[in-house]
């Protein structure tokens, strides 16, 4: 079955960053994102797997999950929860968390959050707890906003502060350049040029 064009890749993802990631990723390769399913945690996201493969047998599909410490590296993670993906399925894991990806934009993170571009990762995928990571620069932004938004209240018991994803969505939707990022982030550049070679595929 040939693809559309533009071509209308569906996805499935973790959360609501995860989202904006990927549909911003979606259109940077000029296609069309689809509807995106999961955004209810990784556990959710592993059961949906299997039906999220039979559909790519048809159609374009991208599932994005975070690889956080559940391997030492991409391939074999990949392996163990998708031993067999079908011919139009992009399943990429992010190393190590969602944020990593928003790291790699240096410049534009700096900007956005109001702090030396000296405090983002230069080698994001390197870090070892990314949204922890996020939330210490933003504890250090020169605007109260930000950290009112993303760092959590002290005696709160959340991980995160009370905006943090709508700000981080804001980021990905307004300033994150993927073709930029992609220079410091292998797993998203993999990612970029995987999709590019599926909605190729005739």
């Amino acid at each position: 079955m040939p693809v559309p064009y533009p071509p209308v890749i569906s996805g499935a993802v973790e959360g609501d960053v995860d989202e904006a990631v990927l549909r911003r990723v979606i259109v940077h390769i000029g296609a069309t994102p689809g509807a995106v399913h999961g955004k209810n945690g990784k556990p959710r996201l592993r059961q949906g797997l299997r039906g999220y493969n039979a559909a790519a047998r048809w159609t374009p599909w991208i599932v994005l999950v975070d690889l956080n410490h559940d391997a030492a590296c991409a391939p074999p993670f990949r392996t163990s929860w998708l031993p067999n993906p079908a011919r139009w399925m992009c399943f990429r894991a992010v190393v190590r968390e969602i944020e990593a990806w928003l790291f790699a934009d240096q410049d534009r993170l700096a900007h956005f959050l109001s702090v030396a571009v000296s405090r983002i990762p230069a080698n994001p995928e390197a870090v070892e707890y990314p949204k922890r990571t996020m939330i210490e620069i933003a504890r250090r932004s020169r605007r109260r906003e930000i950290r009112e938004d993303m760092v959590p209240r002290p005696r709160s018991g959340r991980q995160v502060g009370p905006a943090y994803t709508s700000r981080l969505v804001e980021f990905v939707e307004r300033q994150w350049r993927p073709d930029v990022a992609a220079h410091s982030a292998d797993s998203l550049h993999r990612c970029i040029e995987r999709l590019r070679g599926l909605i190729a595929d005739p």
